[in-house]
Formats: C-alpha cells, sequence, structure tokens
C-alpha cells in the first residue's frame, strides 16, 4: 500500500520504511504517511458512494533516517484530504485551510508558500520523454540514486538533495511549455482563486510528484527559520490515487504538516510577569480564598495559594514562586469585605476591596488582562 502510494523508488520505501516480519511471520509495516491509509479506508468502506468527502487526521508516523531537527524517527503529522471534487477552487480551498492553520498557530508569517503544476497525463508524459532526453545526456554526472530514477522515475531526479545533482537540475527543462490548453487552464483557474482568497504565493518549477496519480497543483509551505528542513506543511492533487488502490476514479487532494517541525515554529509564550500570593488569614477563610484563586487565574494572573500551614508557611511559598502581590483573604468574606493586599517588593500593604484588587493589578500590570 505505501509502495503504491510513495513510490517504489523514493527514498522513503527504498530507505525509510519500517517493515519487519512479526512473531507470526506476518509482513509489518510501520506507517511512513497518512494518505494512503486515507485512500484505503475509503476503498475499504464504501465511502465513494458519499462524495465529496472532507476528512482529517492525526497521529504518528515512522521514518528510518538520521535524526534531525523537527524530524525524530518517530514523528507526527496532521493532515487534510478533500476527496471527490475536480475543480481547481477545491486545490485553493484546501490551501487555504493550510493557510488558517498556520495562521491560527502564529506562525503564517514565518513561511511562504510555494506551487508548481504537474499537469495532466498528456503533459506529463511529454515531460517525461524531455527529462529522459536531457538527463540521459548527462548520465555520468548523475548520483547512483538519480541514475536508478532516470530508469524508473525520471522527474524525481529535480527532487534530488545530492549537490552534483541539483547542478544538473538547475538547467533541466521546466514542465510549462509542454502543459496541455486544458492543463494550462486548470493551474491559471488555481491561481486565480488563490488570488480571491488573499494568499501570496511564489511559483517553484522544482516542486514535483513523480506518480502518474499526482496530477496538477503540487504545493509546500516552507520557511527558513528551520535551517535545511523548510517544509513545514505539503501536498498536492492526487487524482489516480483511489483508482490505484481498487476503487473507482475519484479526485482528491489534502495535505499533511509535521507538528514537531510547526512546534519549532511557534514562539514560546510569554511568562506572566506577575505572580499572586493567595493567603487565607484562617482556616475559615479557605473557601473565599479558593474563588479568589480561580477568579485571578480565569483574568490571566498567575495565582498560588500554599495547601496548608500557618501565615508563616504561606509567606515562604509566596516567597519561593516569585509573587509579587500577597493577597491576605479574610473570614467569609462578602461583597463588601475589605482584603489586605502587599506588595511584596516594597512591604507597603493596604486594604482594598475585592473589586479594586482587579483594578489595582490592570492598572499596575496591563499586558497581564
Amino acid at each position: 500500500m505505501f509502495a503504491r502510494t510513495l513510490g517504489e523508488t523514493s527514498d522513503v520505501v527504498t530507505k525509510e520504511m519500517y517493515t519487519f516480519a512479526d512473531r507470526g511471520g506476518d509482513s509489518i509495516t510501520l506507517r511512513p504517511e497518512g494518505t494512503a491509509g486515507v485512500a484505503r479506508a475509503l476503498v475499504s468502506n464504501g465511502l465513494t458512494q458519499n462524495l465529496p468527502q472532507k476528512v482529517f487526521y492525526a497521529g504518528p508516523m515512522f521514518r528510518y533516517e538520521r535524526p534531525q531537527r523537527g524530524r525524530q524517527r518517530q514523528f507526527h503529522q496532521i493532515g487534510a484530504e478533500l476527496i471527490g471534487a475536480d475543480s481547481p477552487l477545491a486545490d485553493a480551498e484546501v490551501i487555504a485551510l493550510g493557510r488558517h492553520v498556520l495562521s491560527k498557530l502564529g506562525v503564517a508569517h514565518k513561511v511562504v508558500l510555494e506551487i508548481n503544476t504537474l499537469g495532466d497525463l498528456q503533459s506529463r508524459n511529454e515531460y517525461r520523454a524531455a527529462l529522459v532526453e536531457y538527463f540521459t545526456a548527462n548520465r555520468d554526472s548523475l548520483s547512483d540514486d538519480s541514475q536508478m530514477r532516470l530508469d524508473r522515475n525520471p522527474m524525481r531526479i529535480l527532487d534530488s538533495k545530492d549537490p552534483g545533482d541539483k547542478n544538473l537540475v538547475a538547467n533541466a527543462p521546466k514542465i510549462d511549455p509542454y502543459l496541455s490548453s486544458s492543463a494550462r487552464h486548470f493551474y491559471d483557474s488555481v491561481r486565480r482563486y488563490l488570488e480571491l482568497f488573499n494568499i501570496s504565493f511564489r511559483e517553484n518549477p522544482r516542486i514535483v510528484r513523480g506518480l502518474d496519480y499526482y496530477s496538477h497543483t503540487a504545493f509546500e509551505f516552507v520557511t527558513d527559520k528551520l535551517g535545511a528542513q523548510g517544509t513545514v506543511l505539503a501536498g498536492g492533487r492526487y487524482d489516480g490515487l483511489v483508482t490505484e488502490m481498487g476503487g473507482p476514479a475519484t479526485p482528491a487532494i489534502g495535505w499533511a504538516a509535521g507538528i514537531e517541525r510547526l512546534a519549532e515554529l511557534i514562539d514560546a509564550p510569554p511568562t506572566s510577569r506577575i505572580k499572586i500570593a493567595i493567603v487565607p488569614a484562617f482556616e475559615s477563610a479557605e473557601a473565599g480564598a479558593i474563588k479568589l484563586l480561580q477568579d485571578l487565574r480565569d483574568s490571566n494572573y498567575s495565582a498560588e495559594m500554599a495547601y496548608r500551614g500557618n501565615l508563616k508557611r504561606h509567606m515562604e511559598r509566596a516567597n519561593k514562586i516569585g509573587a509579587v502581590w500577597a493577597v491576605f483573604v479574610p473570614p467569609d468574606p462578602q461583597g463588601d469585605t475589605l482584603f489586605q493586599m502587599k506588595d511584596l517588593q516594597t512591604g507597603e500593604q493596604f486594604e482594598i476591596s475585592r473589586p479594586g484588587i482587579f483594578e489595582k493589578l490592570k492598572c499596575s500590570f496591563p499586558t497581564n488582562s
């Protein structure tokens, strides 16, 4: 299943996939990605009878590769698939969803959307022939892996990481002259819809998917904040995959994103600049102290209360957590009951109403509100 999805000549299948025999002698593969399982579930459960389908997944994936920043041998992905829609609007909507996720995570300003077209089958066949002609003339300069790809899947050479291959790829033919009129129209429509979604992009003719069931749109959100591993969310259209898995002809497009790489991009949340110690004056003040504790936390303040002990123990706890304020809660506080509030930096202590506590904190530390 994964060999079909990723390609027999892909690095994932030939070098990275964990495949082994279990104790019963059955061949087991740890999943390296999520799309294949979605396609199989679609076919196995007859979901192609009710299209379009919008689905998502999340979970651990496994690849045997050199551990690197944002990618360990067990890593995690989220993914989304739109199955059963062949319109270029669907491509733009799926890309817009990816952009929305990145925006909600607060990292959209750190990434750039790159897009390319793989054309239709006619376009790819003509383009593949041009690549074979070009790379065959330079075969001796190709890496061993790319020489193997030349015989089986020449488009994958465009994605080679070998420095020598990259020099050849820089001058390789591009797909644009080989696009059919319908493929060109599809790509033009995708770009127009992206503009309507107000999504900026740049075109990268080296984004490829080498197998025949991939078509038209390929895209990646990339960043320069993670070193060499710059892709954080990527996807494309795979109209032939469901057929490859034994189902009916079904258009589809989707993407996947690495959670660890996304996490690397997210700025660490600012630590609260103010901590408040809640101190019940007597045991009978505990209920009121707990209520004030929770109300302060709900207002985005960092508040703590010692679980037990006398006044001295409570103040020791306040010093340990670096509290700026201490609020002493009287027994059974009512609406007009006054609290004692102490500035632990200056030693100043004063009476204050319950609403006044929040006003005081808001005026002293407005960024916490």
